[in-house]
């Protein structure tokens, strides 16, 4: 089978596309014929040996994609021959055929096709966890939400909406916002071109936002700080910008305010019941029409430097995949 293979820690410009051995069903495993794989900034940051967890080179990146089982190992009994899944593997999305546990798989959903679900999980997850469980999120409440039009932004838009909150999308071009109206914003605000500060103080009548999303990270993630409201939740995602924020602290006491991390992966392997949970709402809310995955670039294997460039460029509106043909 062919797969993208990083030999070394470094560009994703210096992955190698070349043939491997299939993998084989171990037991408690299944073998998916991979259909799409998601595309995320984080995959970057392992190629580059600066995610938080290293995966010792040479290895298959990728960690969301989605197919059809094609072997079942000794032990594994959820799936079976045939079944269209998702998979989270910890690493190996980014080839034609992969071999995961069987726990890190799930029905692909009904009305998503292969794209749409190679990219739900990890990004949808990542911000159901954070606003569900972290931030607790109320009813009509306000949520702003930084880099509104990339990967994990477009989804905390879409699912902050579906929760009943008002939703401030902010990005740095009027077209991004243009798309994070398209799912479901109230209000829009271009970083680039006016104070993001000034403008969360405008629209929220000076009250501020309740709760802040930040997978950018920067001085973008100072000014919303300076912005959220008092007793506000503060959700660090990422540093999408490259920059991590030095938050002051005389800025989180005198707005009473909670700063999170949150990190979905650790979190899903602790918890695997409330994920389970997560994924249940998630779906029917999909069956509901409140949440549609939006896939904006589709990449052959063989365009992978093409692809990768559009992560690294923050060129990004919703979610980049490759399909397998």
């Amino acid at each position: 089978m062919r797969a993208l293979v990083c030999k070394d820690y470094g560009s994703p410009d210096a992955l190698v596309l070349e043939d491997v051995d299939d993998p084989v069903a171990g037991a408690g495993e299944i073998v998916v014929d991979i259909r799409a794989a998601g595309l995320n900034f984080p995959d970057v940051l392992v190629i580059g040996g600066q995610y938080q967890v290293k995966t010792p080179p040479p290895f298959i990146p990728g960690h969301e994609a989605a197919g059809v089982v094609t072997a079942v190992g000794d032990g594994a009994e959820r799936f079976a021959v045939g079944d269209k899944v998702i998979v989270t593997p910890s690493s190996g999305a980014f080839a034609e055929r992969c071999a995961v546990p069987e726990n890190l798989a799930m029905p692909v959903p009904e009305g998503l096709d292969f794209g749409q679900a190679a990219g739900f999980t990890i990004t949808y997850s990542t911000s159901y966890h954070a606003l569900v469980q972290h931030a607790k999120l109320k009813e009509s409440e306000t949520v702003l939400v930084l880099g509104a039009a990339g990967g994990v932004g477009i989804t905390a838009v879409e699912i902050a909406k579906a929760l009943g909150a008002r939703v401030i999308a902010a990005a740095s071009t009027d077209e991004k916002l243009e798309f994070a109206k398209s799912a479901g914003a109230d209000e829009t605000i271009n970083y680039v071109e006016t104070s993001l500060r000034d403008a969360v103080r405008e629209i929220t009548s000076g009250a501020g936002a309740d709760v802040v999303y930040d997978p950018v990270g920067g001085d973008t993630g100072e000014q919303a700080l300076r912005s959220i409201a008092r007793g506000g939740r503060y959700l660090v995602i990422g540093f999408a910008s490259g920059a991590i924020p030095n938050f002051p602290a005389n800025l989180i006491l005198l707005k009473e305010a909670n700063v999170m991390g949150v990190w979905w992966g650790p979190w899903a392997n602790r918890n695997p019941k409330i994920q389970a949970q997560n994924l249940q709402a998630m779906g029917e809310m999909i069956g509901r029409g409140l949440l549609r995955p939006r896939v904006t670039g589709s990449y052959s294997l063989d365009e992978y430097r093409e692809a990768f460039r559009a992560i690294t460029a923050r060129r990004v509106r919703g979610k980049v995949v490759f399909r397998m043909d």
